[in-house]
């Protein structure tokens, strides 16, 4: 009969041979498993999990489980690896280091997403709906302005919570006209990644090159222009193909903001402020600044709950009777954070970074920007985003860690930011979009824009090449 100790037996056994083999190259640092029967396994496991997750929507499975489970088999496999040559240490390490990596940006995502979580339940949201909709604008207006709103308000909010926002407002105008939504929704994808591709706090790929010390928090602003060309060449070519009109005000729209809203989006900026702040001047992890940032959002919880009670308080006395609503909860907030994107996050990055402690990151490194040279690589890392996330592609990169000038680093921060735009599955913000937009946003529906984004990614390449001298 099987046992858990036989069965660690044997799988150490297949992956001790032919490690004998890899005497030479033995070091105190890592082991070269490229070429073994370990890596090979690594490899196959890291696929089938993505394959899992590109089909996500069909198998109804969210994307978090397979990586997951993916990440703990690679680490299991590299482990009973270096366990056979008695350097246990070297994998302990090397697994901390990576879970280092994933908990500074997992706490800096929870708090972002616990503001914009708060903002959403004080109606802040709703009144630029309200805004917007109330205004009696054309569709053409509508689609400048929701584009335009998505590529400012994304290097905040982040490209994926944008997104989702505003394609909320594209489906209640544009309900008796299915081609506006269709078209809208590609262009809120279009600008949102955008717009998150020249701020640290816009898309996730930004913010780990900003974490990892690569670019300064100002240096991200030079993408500005390149991202504002990459939003206006497809956005100016399918205005062209918009349905002319003026959408009818819906019936409901809530234009209220609660008691505290406002001063809710100052204390974001406030933290934001202050993750800078600790990450330039104190050369500590911006996680640490927004993890005080969310002290700001408790401390004036505990104010909105203050007052909440005085205001029920003669209800409290009447047998019966019933208060206003509920109390602000913080952590009722932090519960509506987006969890499977934060655990997906964990199995990518521990899952990449076992593939790169087994050296193909480092194959692989050594051919694109070695032999196909820097701006080549970088610009294939952005059409690589298009059909494998962009986060995946990104960490992959910041693994490699290859010697680029500033110049490279800001392209390849640039194209995989905006080259997911190319495809609908190729973001964050597409994926969600084709969610929430079912039956109106799909893949083919994006695909057939694809020309006018893809003249676009070369516009921006070409613009910040020009801009920086490069060319």
């Amino acid at each position: 009969m099987f046992n858990a100790t036989f069965t660690t037996r044997l799988l150490g056994l297949l992956l001790i041979f032919p490690l004998s083999a890899l005497g030479a190259g033995v070091s105190s640092e890592s082991l070269d498993l490229t070429t073994h029967v370990s890596g090979y396994l690594v490899l196959l496991v890291f696929l089938i999990a993505y394959m899992l997750v590109i089909f996500e929507e069909k198998l109804q499975l969210q994307k978090s489980k397979p990586v997951l489970v993916a990440a703990g088999i690679i680490w299991v496999i590299i482990a009973l690896a270096y366990k056979t040559q008695g350097l246990s240490d070297i994998a302990n390490q090397a697994l901390e280091h990576n879970f280092l990596e994933y908990t500074e940006l997992f706490f800096f995502l929870l708090v972002a997403m616990t503001y914009i979580s708060a903002m959403t339940e004080r109606g802040v949201f709703n009144a630029l709906h309200f805004e917007l909709v109330s205004r009696h604008f054309s569709y053409r207006q509508i689609f400048w302005i929701t584009g335009v709103l998505a590529f400012f308000i994304s290097p905040v909010a982040d490209n994926l919570t944008t997104a989702l926002i505003m394609c909320t407002i594209v489906l209640t105008i544009g309900a008796a006209k299915p081609e506006f939504i269709s078209i809208a929704c590609v262009n809120i994808v279009v600008a949102a990644n955008a717009g998150g591709s020249f701020s640290p706090f816009g898309d996730i790929t930004t913010l780990m090159v900003w974490q990892k010390g690569i670019l300064d928090f100002w240096t991200f602003f030079k993408l500005f222009i390149p991202a504002v060309v990459n939003f206006i060449v497809p956005a100016t070519i399918m205005y062209f193909f918009l349905p002319v009109g003026q959408p009818a005000l819906p019936d409901e729209v809530d234009a209220n903001i609660k008691h505290g809203g406002l001063i809710i989006v100052l204390l974001f900026l406030a933290t934001i402020a202050t993750s800078i702040f600790f990450h330039q001047f104190l050369h500590l992890p911006p996680a640490i600044g927004m993890l005080m940032g969310l002290g700001y959002l408790k401390m004036f919880g505990h104010c909105l709950r203050i007052k909440f009670r005085r205001e029920n308080y003669s209800f409290d006395l009447v047998p019966g009777s019933e208060g206003k609503g509920s109390a602000f909860d913080v952590f009722s907030h932090i519960a509506k954070s987006e969890w499977d994107t934060l655990f997906f996050f964990y199995g990518i990055i521990m899952s990449v970074g076992g593939i790169r402690f087994m050296g193909y990151l480092t194959l692989a490194s050594e051919f694109m920007y070695g032999e196909m040279g820097a701006t080549t690589a970088n610009i294939l890392v952005g059409i690589i985003s298009a059909v494998i996330d962009n986060i995946p592609v990104m960490f992959a990169v910041l693994s490699m860690n290859p010697e680029m000038s500033e110049t490279q680093w800001l392209l390849v921060t640039l194209t995989a930011g905006t080259g997911g735009s190319l495809l609908s599955i190729g973001s964050a913000a597409g994926v969600a979009l084709m969610g929430q937009a079912r039956g109106f946003y799909t893949f083919s529906s994006h695909m057939k824009w694809m020309p006018a984004i893809a003249l676009g990614y070369a516009a921006s390449i070409y613009t910040h090449l020009v801009i920086t001298h490069a060319i």
